[in-house]
């Protein structure tokens, strides 16, 4: 029985090293690029240019991914399409979804049954859609160009610049319902963001999403390179 399972698994192998390396690679391209088109067109832009108007945000129902090679980390997102949990606690356009607030009320509350969940695919279909997406790098040249300073940063220095002096955790959260919801959730960014696009996006968002509401704070690099650093920390208390 052994014998006849090696004899199987060696067969097995032969065969798949007899497929020409660019022929599989090109096959898997293609399979994930019909699974962008099939699964993914009908809420996200995948082909660019970002919305140029405030009408086209808000009907967003989803990120552009038309750069996500420039953003995303491939690891993560090939375990998040499996597992997809969400990252904007009001949605893409979180207006949409806002109950308006009691007298009793100190926020806004978001109607969670007004946000679709967002599909989980098999790993297969997972990584061929996270190589075609890791594909699209349209801001190659502008990401390059980006050089992440490492600093040492207390935590509790991180909070203060976080939520008190540069604002962020009005629209963002830093902890499980921790925050605002108007923007992403940033407690996990770092999981899955290229840090070289998490400081280019902080230092102008309107260069990466020209009508998007988070505002150009002007930021000197010594404040992106310490509010890198601090999402990497929060990153990994989560």
């Amino acid at each position: 029985m052994r014998a006849a399972i090696s004899i199987g698994c060696g067969l097995l192998l032969a065969a798949l090293w007899a497929v020409p390396p660019m022929v599989a690679n090109a096959a898997g391209d293609a399979a994930g690029s019909a699974l962008l088109a099939e699964q993914c067109a009908g809420c996200h832009n995948l082909t660019g240019p970002a919305p140029d108007t405030v009408q086209a945000v808000r009907a967003r129902k989803g990120p552009d991914l038309f750069y996500a090679g420039d953003k995303y980390r491939a690891e993560w997102l090939t375990e998040w399409l499996q597992k997809p949990t969400r990252i904007r606690p009001g949605g893409a356009f979180y207006g949409d979804h806002i109950v308006p607030s009691q007298a009793t009320d100190k926020w806004d509350q978001i109607d969670t049954a007004s946000l679709p969940d967002h599909p989980a695919l098999s790993a297969p279909d997972a990584r061929a859609v996270s190589a075609a997406l890791m594909a699209n790098t349209p801001y190659a040249e502008r990401i390059a160009t980006v050089t992440v300073e490492p600093v040492s940063l207390p935590i509790f220095m991180g909070d203060m610049l976080f939520d008190k002096f540069k604002g962020c955790i009005a629209c963002h959260q830093s902890g499980k319902d921790y925050g605002g919801f108007s923007g992403p959730e940033l407690y996990t960014a770092a999981d899955r963001l290229n840090p070289r696009f998490i400081y280019s996006y902080m230092q102008n968002p309107q260069a990466w999403d020209p009508k998007i509401w988070m505002p150009n704070m002007n930021l000197a690099a010594a404040d992106l390179n310490k509010l890198v650093r601090y999402l990497q920390m929060i990153a990994e208390e989560e």
